[in-house]
């Protein structure tokens, strides 16, 4: 899948994003929090980055009893993994 979309990426994508253990950790340890989930947002210059936020028990995004959001994470490119991955080269 990730060659097929290398092969045709849309305008302002990149190939990953990348979001700290600790930061994943924390949003999934919040109370109440068993899954998360992946949206992506466009920025005023267009850059689109991809969003995490966690999910309750109900399928319900964590935004009423959380402020804790991931967003803007290392793109790739130009953070990219060293040495390459099949997935992103």
């Amino acid at each position: 899948m990730t060659s097929l979309y290398r092969s045709n990426i849309p305008a302002g994508m990149v190939n990953s994003e990348t979001f700290s253990k600790e930061s994943v950790a924390a949003l999934l340890s919040q109370p109440g929090c068993v899954s998360l989930r992946i949206y992506y947002g466009r920025q005023k210059d267009d850059t689109i980055h991809a969003i995490l936020v966690g999910v309750d028990e109900k399928g319900a995004d964590m935004i009423q009893t959380s402020d804790l959001i991931l967003e803007e994470g290392d793109r790739c490119p130009p953070f990219c993994s060293d040495p390459p991955s099949p997935l992103n080269s």
